[in-house]
């Protein structure tokens, strides 16, 4: 399965911070909430500011009751940690049985993009940021996430079932143009093909996964690598950049 073309996007986000044809409500509702309206203002505020920090059981039980009143869907049996932050988050959409750990951000930002939908039984460690920039993030059923890890979208991030991603991974689904010389990178728009990993991979520790990679199923990726190029199915690569070291067929016609 093949990738889309790169999407293009010329968004600033400076740009819509000091946006001066705009008020400071109406820039925080646009960055943050997703939605005009009072009504969406005053939720978004109440909910976060009875629930978010409170510790314990009580905060548990809080969270599980007043979160599914902003979020687009929540399933059953759904734990948010402490201080978990969300943007635009009528677009993020969660399963049955899922865990997000203590100051996780689950960012849906975007115009136009579905946002964030998470499966059944997934686990996102603490400290770990699902970032959309006008893009799309799709865990599917059991993905599980391990702390300080990031995955950015600026079209589309997805992990098939049964998908492990070690502690401080980053998975880039985005760039920056940087043909125009005379014009800083900063103001060339951005750039995404996507990001594919299938199911059953496993990301040691540190691993990054750069725009434009597909990940096929049952791999893994060693501890720190760089992947840059397409991983096929069953094989373990490691290294910077990324390259093949063997076979898991390998290993158990060893074995």
């Amino acid at each position: 399965m093949s990738l889309k073309e790169a999407k293009k996007e010329t968004v600033v986000i400076q740009k819509e911070l000091f946006n001066e044809n705009k008020s400071r409500l109406r820039k925080y509702q646009d960055l943050i909430i997703g939605k005009s309206g009072i009504f969406s203002l005053i939720l978004y505020e109440i909910v976060l500011l009875i629930s978010s920090w409170v510790p314990g059981a009580l905060g548990l039980f809080l969270r599980s009751k007043l979160y599914p009143l902003l979020l687009g869907k929540v399933g059953k049996n759904v734990n948010f940690g402490l201080n978990v932050v969300f943007r635009h988050p009528h677009k993020i959409s969660i399963g049955d049985n899922v865990v997000v750990d203590d100051n996780c951000v689950l960012d849906a930002k975007g115009t136009d993009n579905k946002g964030i939908v998470i499966g059944n039984g997934v686990f996102i460690g603490r400290n770990t940021i699902l970032y959309c920039k006008n893009g799309d993030i799709e865990l599917d059923d059991n993905v599980n996430i391990g702390f300080n890890s990031q995955i950015f979208s600026a079209s589309s991030v997805k992990l098939g079932k049964n998908v492990l991603i070690a502690a401080y991974c980053y998975l880039i689904g985005g760039g920056h143009d940087f043909t125009q010389t005379d014009i800083p990178v900063l103001n060339q728009g951005r750039s995404s093909k996507g990001i594919l990993i299938k199911d059953n991979v496993w990301l040691g520790a540190g691993v990054k996964v750069l725009d434009g990679v597909v990940i096929e199923r049952d791999s893994i990726v060693g501890t720190g690598a760089v992947v840059i190029k397409d991983v096929p199915p069953f094989m373990i690569v490691a290294g910077v950049p990324a390259k093949p070291i063997k076979s898991r067929s390998e290993i158990s016609n060893d074995v």
